[in-house]
Parts: C-alpha cells; structure tokens; sequence
C-alpha cells in the first residue's frame, strides 16, 4: 500500500481493480461458455430430432396396429354374420 495516498483513495483503487478483474473473468467466460455451446448444440438437436422420429414412428405403428386390429374385428364379425346366414339358410331349406 502507497503511504502517500489517503485510504479511501488506496480502497477505492483496489475495488476498481478487483471489478476490473471480475469482469474480464466473466467475460472470459461467457465466451468459453458460448464457444461450448456452439459445440453441444448440434449434438443435441439431433438427438432430439432422433427422440422425435423414434416417437413419431412409434406412435404410427401404435395407429397401424389399432387399425388393423379394428379391421381384423370387422372382417371377423362380417364373416361370422355369413357363416350364420348360411347356417339360417340351410336349416331353412330342410
């Protein structure tokens, strides 16, 4: 510490300093930060453009599935709904 300066003046300086510091420090790192999430960002795009189809697709299958089960039903009922009339009509004809 300079002995010619009064306190305050020295105190004042030294906070100015350690501002001055903080500053570059966190400008520093801002741009680390930055530089890191220009990296990652891709990364993570696609994986959850990935996540995305993968859920798309899973979600068509689900549809596909509940729609050919709905058409197995009705194929099923429309041939039993036959099978009987065919049944009613023999009987009928005896």
């Amino acid at each position: 510490m300079d002995d010619d300066k009064p306190i305050t003046e020295q105190a004042m300086e030294t906070i100015t300093s350690a501002v001055e510091a903080t500053k570059d420090a966190a400008v520093t790192a801002v741009k680390k930060v930055k530089k890191a999430a220009k990296k990652v960002a891709p990364k993570k795009a696609k994986k959850a453009s990935k996540k995305k189809a993968k859920k798309a697709a899973k979600k068509s299958s689900k549809k596909a599935a509940k729609k050919s089960a709905k058409k197995a039903a009705k194929k099923a009922a429309q041939k039993t709904a036959k099978k009987a009339a065919k049944k009613k009509a023999k009987k009928a004809r005896r």
